[in-house]
């Protein structure tokens, strides 16, 4: 099987995973740079994520429009995945939801942090873009490569950061990271919000972050036992 094909074949795969275990619903979307052009990358035409087969898997270009002319409809808000494709060459994957766990922390003062060892893969800091600050009364969705530069510049050099009133961006060396980051950092999210009504929350240390963050399983995806169980969750361990 050649790279482009099997890499084709695990994006299919996320995408049901992140569908699966409620990171997406019907919206949301995740992507993976391509495995030989590193100026393009995978990603769906316009459906949603449970329901993504091979055949609707496109290539796109860091302008963020589609290869093919004749492309499908593709997701509105593709420019998130181009601008940080575009700003960070470390990013081989990128997944955007609206996960309703992490929104609180987007338009609060109160900042979203890991608590828990499998949650240090999100990064000690996770800013947040809050788009009325370039762009005024916008409907909060990034609908062209200005918008979407604007929310990678706020990402930086972070792993995870939130969209005020929207939802959140994941960028990731590979596409497990990827997966694994958005599905911790929304038990994290949960987590953190059920510690603080108990009291006063120990959160990790910078030290513990860069320590607990650095045991992401290494190999093939086929071979990352977590991948294989959310896999199997997910109805694809034939796929």
């Amino acid at each position: 099987m050649n790279n482009l094909i099997e890499s084709m074949r695990d994006l299919v795969i996320a995408n049901r995973i992140i569908a699966r275990e409620g990171v997406v619903d019907g919206y949301g979307h995740i992507s993976l740079r391509h495995p030989d052009k590193p100026d393009r990358f995978l990603m769906s035409c316009s459906r949603s994520p449970e329901l993504v087969s091979l055949d609707d898997v496109l290539e796109h270009g860091l302008d963020g429009e589609p290869v093919d002319a004749d492309a499908p409809p593709v997701y509105l808000e593709r420019f998130i995945h181009a601008a940080v494709f575009e700003a960070r060459p470390d990013v081989h994957a990128v997944v955007h939801s609206h996960a309703p766990e992490l929104i609180p922390f987007g338009v609060t003062d109160v900042p979203l942090r890991p608590i828990f060892h499998t949650a240090a893969r999100m990064g000690a800091e996770v800013p947040v873009c809050d788009m009325r600050e370039k762009f005024g009364d916008t409907n909060l969705l990034v609908v062209n490569r200005e918008q979407g530069r604007d929310l990678a510049a706020t990402l930086a050099g972070n792993r995870v950061a939130l969209m005020r009133g929207h939802g959140n961006v994941v960028a990731a060396e590979n596409l497990h990271a990827a997966v694994m980051t958005a599905i911790y950092t929304q038990r994290n999210a949960l987590m953190q919000m059920q510690a603080m009504q108990m009291g006063e929350v120990t959160y990790l240390s910078p030290g513990e972050v860069e320590t607990a963050g650095a045991l992401a399983p290494k190999g093939t995806l086929g071979a990352n036992r977590t991948w294989e169980y959310f896999r199997h969750r997910a109805g694809c361990a034939n796929f």
